[in-house]
């Protein structure tokens, strides 16, 4: 009787290790693609819109400078992710709690607050799981 042994394949892997890929990935090309977009003006041509005056208070310069220093930090959240997921999915979440604050605090963008909320949930949970094959 001859054995056959089974190759596992992506429907048959670990749900965990998709899941972890999955976030990693989409919390490696996400903060980049953000942060470049903000020096190119793609996806809007008016990310100081999104800027709470405080905010814009706050930091050096006007808020197109400021949102190129945001642009900035978000290329590097999304790099910290790819070298160390661990760390960088805490940095995500963090950088995304002050998004929140900053956009419900313009008295507007309830909406994006919200979803940024469930992307803030996600890199948690991409930490999380970071912890978990570390120690495997």
């Amino acid at each position: 009787m001859t054995t056959l042994h089974h190759r596992p394949s992506v429907m048959t892997a670990n749900h965990t290790d998709q899941a972890y890929l999955l976030l990693r990935s989409a919390f490696v090309v996400a903060p980049i693609l953000f942060g470049l977009d903000k020096f190119l003006g793609v996806l809007t041509d008016d990310w100081e819109a999104y800027l709470a005056t405080w905010v814009n208070d706050l930091i050096p310069g006007d808020a197109h400078d400021a949102m190129l220093m945001i642009g900035v930090v978000e290329i590097v959240a999304g790099l910290v992710v790819l070298v160390t997921p661990r760390w960088g999915g805490l940095l995500v979440a963090a950088w995304l709690a002050g998004i929140i604050v900053n956009l419900v605090s313009t008295g507007e963008y309830y909406d994006i607050a919200l979803r940024d909320f469930g992307l803030l949930l996600a890199a948690l949970a991409l930490s999380l799981l970071a912890m978990d094959r570390s120690r495997a």
